[in-house]
């Protein structure tokens, strides 16, 4: 069964909403700019979870890159994607300390 979290959005009129979200579906990862190490600005994850541990964990500045993810067909900002890493469901590891 895979694992999902639920995080409140906002809809434009500024009221919350529970989403349920699928971290082990298939995700791209998309930076508005590329970092110095890096000249991709593009990658393709196997599960959300990942992607979103690489965007966090990795680039350590997503909102900075304008990092951006897509799920299916569903698109989630930086924000977002650190809100889902924040989330007690979030199923991968985190380093300690965090």
């Amino acid at each position: 069964m895979p694992k999902r979290a639920n995080f409140v959005a906002r809809d434009l009129l500024g009221q919350s909403s529970d989403i349920s979200f699928d971290y082990s579906a298939p995700a791209e990862l998309f930076l508005a700019k590329r970092t110095k190490s890096s000249r991709e600005n593009y990658r393709r994850f196997a599960t959300a979870a990942e992607a979103i541990r690489y965007a966090v964990e990795d680039l350590r500045t997503p909102r900075a890159l304008g990092a951006w993810m897509q799920v299916g067909d569903e698109r989630f900002n930086s924000d977002d994607i650190l809100r889902l890493y924040d989330a007690g469901d979030y199923p991968l590891r985190k380093p300690l300390g965090d």
